[in-house]
């Protein structure tokens, strides 16, 4: 079955610096990025959608766009601030993107079959893409996330933001609760809210990661919640538009069921320029190990 792989990359990674996308971390220049085509197209993904924004169009392309053109179809749509339904626009003084739930549908006419959508600089491992494909390959019709546990996604330098996963008994998923300042607590892990309440985690929770498995059937339901919030958030200068709130509103409407799809395997990310060692070192391993090869576009 044909599946695409949908790519948000139109982030410039605020807390690290630069283009952090095309960032090198792999034995022969590889970016994160490049490790996730790799991956999903070794599990059977067809075709590669990329959301950009049209000011790094130009540096995208030559750097990563053009290592993948000759080894399955590759498209580009772009997330932008005017890129509105009719009747809205951004609030004056706005710089901020509209989330990923609407960078998601931003693709919505090149995506026609079922597809992956991940973040361009966050390493999943290859279970991920084999289950997700996996997962849509059995044409079920409903969604999946892959569900990853809380130690093996948690920065050395830094409190993290995560979805904190609920599911049922079935594993499907009933809530995702964002928790914006998680940080390693010895052996387990602890969240810090606003007033600075602190509460303990054990650090085995199952945490969003923002990688999903979705089919075309999402686009319809994206663009009535997109209007919903920009009627009641549009003129709000930093609001943005998750796909985790959109996901949880559709499973409490029972418009949605969610598979959440557990992984063993460490999810690793530069959301700090601190990061970007351990990254490096951890996919050194995973080539000696022979999980990848030393260059992985090498013809």
């Amino acid at each position: 079955m044909d599946k695409t792989l949908l790519v948000l990359a139109a982030g410039m990674g605020s807390r690290y610096g630069g283009l952090k996308q095309i960032d090198p971390v792999g034995p022969s220049g590889e970016a994160i990025i490049d490790y996730s085509v790799y991956d999903a197209l070794r599990a059977g993904f067809t075709k590669i959608v990329f959301i950009i924004r049209h000011d790094i169009e130009a540096a995208f392309k030559d750097t990563i766009g053009k290592r993948f053109a000759q080894r399955a179809p590759v498209e580009y749509v772009f997330q932008e601030l005017n890129l509105l339904p009719p009747g809205f626009t951004p609030p004056p003084g706005r710089t901020k993107p509209w989330g990923t739930a609407h960078a998601i549908l931003m693709a919505a006419d090149k995506v026609r079959e079922p597809f992956a959508a991940i973040n361009g600089d966050d390493f999943y491992g290859p279970n991920s893409y084999r289950m997700l494909a996996q997962h849509l390959d059995r044409n079920m019709g409903n969604f999946a996330m892959v569900g990853f546990t809380l130690r093996n996604t948690l920065s050395e330098f830094g409190s993290v933001a995560r979805g904190l996963c609920q599911v049922d008994a079935q594993d499907y998923l009933t809530n995702v609760i964002e928790l914006t300042k998680i940080e390693k607590d010895g052996d387990r892990a602890k969240y810090t809210n606003e007033q600075g309440r602190v509460q303990p985690l054990t650090a085995e929770e199952p945490v969003s990661m923002n990688i999903w498995g979705f089919t075309p059937a999402l686009f319809p339901k994206l663009r009535q919640l997109m209007l919903e919030f920009l009627q009641k958030s549009g003129q709000e200068e930093k609001s943005e538009f998750y796909i985790p709130t959109a996901v949880n509103t559709l499973v409490s409407r029972h418009e949605a069921k969610v598979k959440v799809l557990r992984t063993p395997d460490h999810w690793f990310g530069v959301t700090y320029r601190e990061d970007r060692p351990r990254v490096v070192e951890s996919i050194a391993r995973l080539v000696k190990a022979g999980e990848y090869p030393g260059n992985l576009w090498q013809k």
